[in-house]
């Protein structure tokens, strides 16, 4: 039974700083890619970040790049993701994904519907 299990729910004011994470069991975790993505209500899903697994490429969404950083702990299952210098427009449901198929590279990473296994999603409330 694959599951993937993320951190609780975030309220922090503009300007702070948090961490998310995501542990997978069920699966294995070190032959791919793993990623974050947010999505608001009335909006599609979109990508955040994404790191290869080897931890040799990641890939970060422009409106968040210099402000988060993803990586993993491929010995405990884990994925994190360092959220810095919080906005107002932060403000959306995180959810990590996971398949045996996902990849990325620095300027790309795959589409939503290319993810089987998906986190329970954290909601992130930045306030200004």
């Amino acid at each position: 039974q694959v599951q993937v299990v993320e951190s609780g729910v975030v309220l922090v004011q503009a300007g702070g700083s948090l961490s998310l994470s995501c542990t997978v069991s069920g699966l294995t975790f070190d032959g791919y890619a793993v990623c974050w993505f947010h999505q608001r209500p009335g909006h599609e899903r979109v990508g955040v970040a994404c790191i290869t697994s080897s931890e040799d490429s990641t890939f970060y969404g422009y409106t968040v790049k210099g402000r988060f950083t993803i990586s993993r702990d491929n010995a405990n299952n884990t994925l994190y993701l360092q959220m810095n210098s919080l906005k107002p427009e932060d403000t959306a449901t995180y959810y990590c994904a996971a398949d045996p198929g996902s990849w990325c590279g620095a300027t790309y990473m795959l589409p939503p519907y290319e993810y089987k296994y998906w986190g329970q999603g954290t909601q992130v409330t930045v306030s200004s």
